[in-house]
């Protein structure tokens, strides 16, 4: 391995960038993602669950392939190759497929409820991934944050009791997609936001196709065009072109400081339901989301320190 690619995979030299763009860049992703719960009911109202997770990670494969042959990057050193593998498993395959199955049980409001608790999840994801280390006052803001989501979700009934299969499966999508984000941050730092969506989805793409044939029903082609719409949507924009943006923000701004936008998410998510669903939006949503973002604007000032890149867990140090 020549010096420059051992440096890259060492997580030197840092991103060039700043946070101002790492911010803005945050808040597309964060819109884009927030669609993806309303659009995955449309999709699965047509088509199997199955065929909506592992057909988007298919049809994202694909752009990413034409993507890679273009630009034509130098494959992932192999010190990084676990934290791609482990960055599929958590972006490309649990969050869409646990995703998928709990729109099935449950409306796109609900889901998005649940996912409040994402960016604190992030937050913890990125202390034994990527070794940062948030203040106590950065803790503090989070926990206040999905708090305030949480309680607007009981008060407007977005919340039932008890727990059942699409809660499950929405908390263990959390986990999924809170590592996945972390060590694709992590990603970010050596090959780009790009390149490490790209690889990812490459990489998985036999295993999601021989699932998709295995497993995989019938594709509905007579499905309505709102299903294939919510298809193509998950497929393109959250499941590749999103994680560009996503990516270089967490890179740019670090993984806890970035995931905190996703305080954010759940509303774009009800928006979402409301244009799709005709659910009304009224002053109490209203209310609710100036206060999220006033506590997301203040978790942003707060510190965050890292260690330094030689200790980041899950590095391999070993040359080629």
């Amino acid at each position: 391995m020549n010096r420059s690619i051992e440096a890259r995979a060492r997580g030197v030299p840092p991103v060039v960038g700043s946070p101002v763009e790492g911010l803005g860049l945050g808040l597309l992703a964060v819109l884009l993602f927030g669609l993806t719960l309303p659009f995955t009911r449309l999709a699965v109202a047509g088509h199997d669950p199955l065929f909506v997770s592992l057909g988007r990670a298919v049809l994202a494969a694909l752009l990413a392939a034409v993507v890679l042959a273009v630009m034509r990057p130098s494959f992932p050193p192999q010190p990084l190759w676990g934290r791609l593998l482990r960055y599929s498993l958590g972006v490309v395959l649990g969050f869409p497929l646990l995703a998928t199955l709990a729109m099935k049980h449950a409306p796109a409001a609900h889901g998005g409820v649940i996912l409040a608790v994402l960016p604190l999840a992030t937050a913890m994801a990125s202390v034994p991934v990527a070794g940062e280390r948030p203040s106590l006052a950065f803790w503090l803001w989070g926990a206040l944050g999905s708090a305030l989501v949480l309680v607007y979700a009981v008060m407007a009934g977005g919340g039932a009791g008890g727990l059942h299969i699409a809660d499950l499966l929405l908390f263990a999508a959390v986990a999924s997609a809170a590592w996945g984000y972390a060590e694709g941050g992590v990603l970010a730092r050596h090959i780009g936001g790009w390149q490490a969506i790209s690889w990812a989805l490459v990489v998985s793409a036999p295993v999601m196709l021989a699932a998709l044939w295995l497993l995989g029903g019938p594709i509905n082609w007579q499905a309505p065009v709102s299903a294939w719409a919510g298809f193509f949507y998950v497929s393109i924009f959250s499941m590749f072109i999103g994680f560009f943006a996503w990516n270089r923000a967490l890179a740019l701004g670090g993984i806890a400081r970035i995931g905190q936008l996703q305080l954010l998410q759940t509303f774009v998510t009800l928006a979402g339901a409301a244009l799709l669903n005709g659910e009304r939006v009224g002053p109490l949503e209203i209310g609710f989301a100036v206060a999220v973002v006033a506590v997301v604007a203040a978790g942003w000032r707060t510190r965050v320190g890292t260690r330094s890149p030689a200790a980041v867990p899950g590095d391999d140090r070993r040359s080629g």
